[in-house]
């Protein structure tokens, strides 16, 4: 899904050795590092004045934690799991931000799986009144309360909050959720990193495309929205015959739903959903991590030497378009051909999950827990930001996709229960009353990258650039817009700062520099917090 879209952290084999800190080993790169499973008594429900049930219950929280830089009197630093698997987070604390500060600070790293993903599920199943507790409260109430409670096998200390800093990090939706935590709980939580956390959430999110508007080879967007243009219209003379032309020039002819098709065509780019390329989103500056094929798709689309045969399809629907050429659509519909559609493992292009269908109600359905479906509630309940086509202007997606896309997998996901039953559209005032773009707090620290897709809902978003601009910037509260940087780009690390892009680099100095300075604070806030 979106706000996380596709995880690209190192997916490391669980360790063998004790249920204790990781123990290093001589011969194993850090960048090869397991850790044990760790698992903690949490919550169901933190606020049984909800009326909802299960407020003496717990479940099975899984956590990992690494040890080999933490010396007594350390700080412990909580990586937020995000709506991930804990393992796919292991190279924060290998190569990572939480690693370069761990190494700086003498601190211990500890990664909490968020509730109803990897293993940290409280139920079995994932019903409409089971995902009850799925809810930015319930989450950020896990990481305080974690913090005031949690043991670390191996570790002869207590590490808990607030007698011990716990500094947070996390990066796209973790991010916003290390922003709540710090803003809620500041007198348990000392401090915060929230890295392309997109802190102000709106219910249609076009905004999405604009920095690949912006950014991308302009060659190649131009011919997108050109192509975009000439579908659309297609529709909107409900040109049935030409539209299914269009369709099979790609293979895809058999996707009877046109926002199926339209949003297939964006997979390289980014689409409403969950999409199966690597998109502009996957670009890293670390090639471990990231994925060029944004820029092998475009290289395809604007291909002067290409065949004769794949210009040619260029023409291929020239008679409704008063003999004017679709210029790079034959490249365009090549590349979905050659390196989308064998994405789809069992050729049934319509088929939903696995390919490229989403009409299957059944399907939606399906109460199995899974990282595609808490993610979907947490959008269709508090989070929104239905990644939809812009009302006016340019486009790389068809105009045929707006929020009812979305909202409608809603409609079929999470039918009402005895307890519980989604709105009817996202409910944004939880999300948002944080503060939104103002959202502020002591030693919380924004870091967020101008060409990030989702930079539109962050800190230093270009919609609401007075918001953060009129704050003001002082050792309490830094932010940092990193020029040049992607979707939360200083969370990778190679163990060698000095060795880094410098961009990147400097980033990272400016990290180590904002918690050492809050660091040297921590006494006297702590007195203060005992003398109350």
């Amino acid at each position: 899904m979106k706000l996380g879209s596709i995880s690209l952290g190192l997916l490391a084999t669980t360790w063998s050795g004790q249920t204790q800190g990781r123990q290093l080993k001589r011969d194993t790169p850090r960048e090869n590092l397991a850790y044990a499973p760790n698992y903690f008594q949490q919550k169901i429900n933190h606020f049984p004045e909800n009326g909802l049930p299960y407020a003496e219950s717990t479940f099975s929280q899984r956590y990992y934690f690494d040890s080999s830089y933490y010396k007594p009197g350390g700080p412990v630093y909580l990586y937020i799991g995000g709506e991930t698997s804990g393992p796919s987070r292991f190279s924060n604390l290998q190569t990572g931000i939480v690693q370069i500060l761990m190494e700086a600070t003498n601190g211990l790293g500890v990664i909490l799986e968020n509730r109803y993903y990897g293993e940290s599920y409280p139920f079995n199943t994932s019903t409409t009144d089971e995902l009850a507790f799925l809810t930015t409260n319930q989450t950020i109430a896990d990481n305080a309360y974690f913090a005031q409670n949690a043991v670390f096998p191996g570790i002869d200390a207590d590490l808990t909050a607030p007698g011990t800093p716990w500094i947070l990090y996390g990066g796209s939706l973790a991010g916003a959720q290390t922003a709540f935590s710090v803003k809620a709980y500041g007198d348990i939580l000392y401090g915060g990193i929230a890295s392309s956390a997109p802190i102000q959430v709106v219910v249609g999110y076009p905004e999405w495309y604009d920095p690949i508007q912006k950014y991308a080879p302009q060659d190649c967007v131009a011919r997108i929205n050109n192509i975009v243009d000439k579908f659309d219209a297609l529709v909107a003379h409900n040109l049935t015959e030409a539209i299914e032309e269009f369709k099979a020039l790609f293979g895809l002819e058999s996707l009877t739903d046109n926002r199926d098709f339209a949003a297939t065509i964006a997979d390289p780019i980014g689409n409403p959903g969950t999409y199966h390329s690597n998109t502009w989103q996957e670009l890293n500056w670390n090639s471990t991590y990231g994925s060029r094929d944004f820029f092998y798709f475009c290289g395809n689309i604007t291909d002067s030497d290409a065949p004769e045969n794949v210009k040619q399809v260029d023409y291929a629907l020239s008679n409704y378009t008063n003999g004017e050429p679709w210029v790079g659509l034959g490249g365009y519909a090549n590349y979905i051909k050659t390196y989308t559609l064998p994405l789809c493992a069992s050729g049934d292009y319509n088929s939903n999950g696995d390919c490229f269908g989403t009409q299957n109600a059944s399907y939606w359905a399906d109460i199995s827990n899974s990282v595609a479906r808490s993610y979907l509630y947490t959008s269709c309940t508090e989070q929104g930001a239905y990644i939809d086509a812009p009302k006016e202007g340019p486009s790389l997606l068809s105009r045929v996709i707006d929020t009812s896309y979305e909202q409608q997998w809603c409609t079929w996901a999470f039918p009402p229960g005895t307890y519980n039953a989604i709105p009817p559209t996202p409910d944004l005032s939880v999300y948002n009353s944080f503060g939104g773009y103002s959202l502020r707090a002591d030693r919380l620290a924004f870091v967020d990258g101008d060409q990030d897709v989702w930079n539109g809902l962050c800190y230093h978003s270009p919609l609401a650039p007075q918001a953060w601009a009129q704050q003001g910037v002082d050792e309490l509260h830094p932010e940092l817009l990193i020029t040049g940087a992607g979707h939360h780009w200083d969370s990778y690390g190679i163990l060698d700062v000095q060795a880094e892009p410098q961009f990147i680099r400097e980033a990272h100095l400016w990290e180590l520099r904002a918690v050492r300075a809050w660091l040297r604070g921590f006494g006297e806030w702590k007195g203060k917090r005992e003398r109350v």
